[in-house]
């Protein structure tokens, strides 16, 4: 009895890992949409869809595992495998990028490497091997229902949540202009420190970087010279990231010529969609025109102002 006791408890504690892993994901869930583009498995209208049928399996694994539910038939199997293709997957990112950055196993909720999630998917790994040779779990009545239950309750759950915003996807194509930007986001927050400037009218170059992303840096680079040959461009940069990475950033770009402010979360990804950097060309809070950090050109700006 008390062997069925502690089993049931580790049971539970395994599937409450996993229901954290998945709620963790989903705030903000961009970056682990990211994660599916960067791999080629999906593009920018399916990774919303995708990356959360993920986190729906960790939610479903997760509940049998609370509930002690088929342990042996389906819910322990199933847990060992999405273990084994997780760690396998780490192991190949630590051998091709080494062991840095953050794995998002937790989101930013709890950062950890690509080797400490290995550790950590190990462990996980000895815990469902032993469930599975020592305990059966429980043998409930009504299975279908609760199987039924369960499996619409963590399919749908990720899209209750936090749903896919496929508008977001359509603007973040390189393509995609003529739509107006919502800057009164920048404006109308009162946790936010305002632009020294009305970037709602007239004709601006907006900037939208990562601190961290080396693309972004590259264009910040770029942005800070052209200011500088002509620093009547009106230039501002929208930038995400931790207060920490600030530093770092200007002086790796010399961009201190132009003025910034930090916007996090959802609200960053609602203006700036999923392409880091982000570069608009904005007239009268409409965008008109894109560009990318490689062809960017003093030239390039010079002709847009001009039209």
């Amino acid at each position: 009895m008390v062997k069925k006791i502690i089993f049931t408890t580790i049971s539970v504690l395994l599937g409450l890992v996993f229901i954290f892993s998945g709620l963790t994901k989903l705030y903000p869930i961009e970056l682990f949409e990211l994660t599916f583009i960067d791999l080629g498995v999906a593009n920018w209208y399916t990774a919303p869809v995708i990356s959360r049928m993920m986190i729906s399996s960790e939610f479903l694994l997760g509940i049998l595992l609370i509930l002690n539910f088929s342990l042996r038939k389906f819910t322990l199997k199933a847990t060992i495998a999405m273990l084994v293709v997780f760690t396998v997957y780490l192991i190949v990112q630590l051998i091709l990028e080494g062991n840095k950055g953050n794995c998002k196993c937790f989101g930013n909720v709890l950062m950890m490497s690509p080797l400490e999630s290995i550790i950590k998917n190990l462990l996980m790994l000895a815990v469902a091997v032993v469930l599975y040779i020592w305990h059966k779990g429980f043998n409930l009545r009504f299975k279908k229902i609760i199987a039924t239950v369960t499996v619409l309750v963590s399919l749908s759950l990720p899209f209750i949540l936090n749903p896919p915003d496929f508008i977001i996807a359509y603007q973040s194509q390189p393509e995609t202009v003529g739509y107006k930007l919502k800057l009164d986001t920048l404006y109308n927050s009162s946790d936010l420190k305002k632009p020294p400037m009305e970037l709602r009218q007239g004709k601006h170059i907006i900037a939208f970087m990562s601190l961290t992303c080396k693309h972004c840096r590259i264009a910040a680079y770029k942005l800070h010279l052209i200011k500088k040959e002509n620093p009547d461009i009106s230039i501002f940069f929208v930038l995400n990231g931790d207060q920490k990475d600030i530093t770092p950033f200007f002086d790796d770009t010399k961009a201190t010529n132009i003025p910034y402010m930090i916007l996090l979360g959802r609200r960053f990804v609602d203006l700036a969609g999923y392409n880091m950097p982000c570069l608009l060309f904005i007239n009268n809070s409409m965008v008109e025109q894109k560009t990318d950090y490689i062809s960017m050109n003093y030239d390039e700006i010079s002709n847009w102002l001009k039209k």
